[in-house]
Parts: C-alpha cells; sequence; structure tokens
C-alpha cells in the first residue's frame, strides 16, 4: 500500500511525524506499507527553520510543490495543477491530508477527480460559521474523503449530523499527543531562559498570531494593558515579526513582557511545558496545555476541539477584556479548574492510524 501524505504547513509536520515513525515501525514488522512525504511549499519556505525536521525526529518533505502563492485561487490553482501531476509521476493508493487549509482541501480534489481514495487527519471540526477561514476547507474536504480520523466524539457527531456515514469515521485520538510525549525527554531550554533568569513554572507564556486580532490595534493594546495589570509574573512572549511589528506601531512594552522571536520546536515545546499559564489563540497550544495539565486561556470564541474547555485545562475569554481580567484573577487566586485528559489522548494516536489504514486497504 502506497500514501501519499500532504503537508501544507509548518503545523502540519507536527501531526505527521508520529505517523511517520507509526508506519516505519509498521514496515520493520513486515508490513507492506509505504508513504511518501509531499510538502506544497518551497524548500526555501522561511517559516520552516532548518532545525525542524530534527527536531521532530522525522525526515524531510521527499518532493516540494513549490507553491508559494499568497493569493487564495492562484494558490489553490498551483497546488491543483503540481498535485495532480505529482500522481501522475507517483501513483499512490491513498491521499492523507491533514487539518483544514487550503492545500488540504486542493490535494483532496484532486484525489477524488483521480479516482484515489481520500484520509483526512482531524476531520470534523466545525465552528458552523462559514465566516471563519478555515470552515469551507473543512466541509469541502470531510465531504470528499472515504476514511474520517478524529479526534474526539465532538467532532464524530458534527460529522454524522452533517450526513457522513458511520463507517468511515474512526475516532483515534489526537495525534498531537503523540508527538508531545515523544519530545517530552528531548526538549531544550531557549538561550534566553537563563539571561532573564526566568525559572520553570514562575513565568506566563504569550502566543498571538490570529490576524483579526492583530487588525484591531485597539482592542489588542487593551488586551496586553490587561493581562500586565493582573499578572505579576514576567510574560514571555515569541512573536511572529509581522506581530512584533504590530507592538511596536501600539507601543506595546513593560518591563515584564519579554518579547523574543519565533523559536525552534523544542525551544518552544519547553516554553509550554514549564509555563506557569498559558495566554494563546492557538488551538495547538490549547491542546498541549491541556494534555500538560497547564491552565490555558485562549483569545478566542471557539476551540477547535471542544474537549480542552469541557474537561481539559482551556478557558475561552474571546477578545473580551473583562472576560480575560476575570479568569485571570481566577489563575491568581490558585483556583484554576482541574483539568482531566480527554478520551484517546494517549500518544497512540498514530498506530491507531496506520492499523486502520492496513485494514481498510487490505
Amino acid at each position: 500500500m502506497k500514501i501519499s501524505i500532504i503537508a501544507g504547513a509548518r503545523p502540519n509536520f507536527m501531526k505527521i511525524a508520529p505517523l511517520i515513525r507509526a508506519i516505519q515501525k509498521a514496515q520493520s514488522n513486515g508490513k507492506e506499507i509505504q508513504a511518501r512525504l509531499i510538502y506544497t511549499g518551497s524548500q526555501t519556505d522561511k517559516s520552516i527553520e532548518s532545525s525542524l525536521f530534527d527536531d521532530l525526529d522525522m525526515p524531510r518533505p521527499d518532493i516540494y510543490l513549490g507553491i508559494e502563492c499568497n493569493d487564495f485561487f492562484q494558490r489553490l490553482a498551483g497546488i491543483l495543477v503540481t498535485f495532480a501531476q505529482e500522481l501522475e509521476n507517483h501513483p499512490t493508493d491513498i491521499v492523507l491530508v491533514v487539518d483544514d487549509l487550503t492545500p488540504t482541501m486542493a490535494c483532496s480534489i484532486v484525489a477524488r477527480k483521480k479516482g484515489i481514495k481520500v484520509a483526512h487527519l482531524v476531520a470534523g471540526i466545525r465552528t458552523f460559521d462559514m465566516e471563519t477561514p478555515k470552515e469551507v476547507n473543512r466541509m469541502i474536504t470531510d465531504g470528499l474523503s472515504d476514511i474520517l480520523f478524529t479526534a474526539g466524539m465532538t467532532a464524530n457527531r458534527n460529522l454524522s449530523q452533517t450526513g457522513t456515514e458511520q463507517k468511515q469515521v474512526h475516532f483515534v485520538g489526537n495525534i498531537l499527543m503523540d508527538t508531545i510525549r515523544h519530545n517530552q525527554k528531548r526538549l531544550i531550554a531557549p538561550d534566553f531562559f537563563q539571561s532573564l533568569n526566568l525559572k520553570e513554572k514562575e513565568y506566563l507564556l504569550l502566543t498571538i498570531n490570529r490576524h483579526a486580532l492583530l487588525d484591531d490595534g485597539q482592542k489588542l493594546k487593551t488586551i496586553i494593558d490587561t493581562i500586565l495589570q493582573e499578572t505579576e509574573l514576567p510574560i514571555i512572549a515569541p512573536l511572529h515579526e509581522y506581530v512584533k511589528e504590530k507592538f511596536q506601531q501600539l507601543d506595546i512594552s513593560s518591563p515584564r513582557l519579554h518579547i523574543q522571536d519565533t523559536q525552534s520546536y523544542l525551544a518552544f515545546g519547553y516554553l509550554i511545558n514549564h509555563a506557569h499559564a498559558i495566554i494563546t489563540d492557538s488551538g495547538n497550544v490549547a491542546e498541549e496545555a491541556t494534555f500538560l495539565n497547564i491552565p490555558c486561556i485562549t483569545l478566542n470564541t471557539y476551540a477547535e476541539h471542544p474537549e480542552t474547555v469541557n474537561i481539559g485545562t482551556n478557558c475561552l475569554v474571546g477578545e473580551d477584556p473583562q472576560a480575560l481580567s476575570k479568569t485571570l484573577k481566577i489563575l491568581k487566586e490558585g483556583n484554576w479548574k482541574k483539568g482531566q485528559l480527554p478520551e484517546r489522548w494517549d500518544g497512540k494516536t498514530a498506530e491507531r492510524i496506520v492499523q486502520t489504514l492496513l485494514e481498510e486497504c487490505s
């Protein structure tokens, strides 16, 4: 069995890495399974740091499609054409796509048009808001998929409500937890950790990437001011250049706010693992916080995996400074809710996926 695995952006590799290792393990046990890793971007993509693949303990992509257009339609068209040619050159039995990006949807379309089975990893995510950037991608990809791998029962229900046959849906758990578990003993403290005299569990980690929040400068400034007012701990903020520029434009600064460059996977993982609490707009970071039982405040009104809120350590405050202030007070008083690990977030998701693929294609 041949599988073409698609990565469309840096975060996809965190979910693909354990899958590659599980496939390699199956091969060593005599199973007939091969994987070809395809990145739709270019080899010079600046978002992919040179250490990423070594950090994730995974091989580099077998091929780079080289599509880097910012325009949605140009990017979609470029991927449709180049991936179709890739499948002509390298036939496959299954195309496995991850998450809900434009490349996820585009490669699903190509595979379906060529009569190739589609497997969707992290299927069934819904916001039920067609204005959110990824909702259309999710619905199209799920609709085209033959095998849908879900991380929780909420995703299963979402798929059931949209008419997906239950025999196509496989509740395998959250594969991001496989990556965290594999790398927990490989984490490396960032260079600045000692120079800033930081101590484990005595700082807040802040991450912001969402353009909708960055575009409202006054709201962003009020949120940061609220964080600074409601906590006395140092705040570590590894930020992308475009976010740092926004902070500078708004004159956001404080002796306790330590703005840093984005970190390698292992260094950022260290910061997550040893934070007292996390404030973020990233779904992946909130999932990691739940796995590690670390308080997490999400600057959004929804969670892609509601389990992080319902039974995990995550709390949604949206972009509401008052809700943020109230939540930070609870954190400061030591009254944060006790989180539990969602079902099958156990670090064995990749094994379940490979077993399912072998059974489905036998």
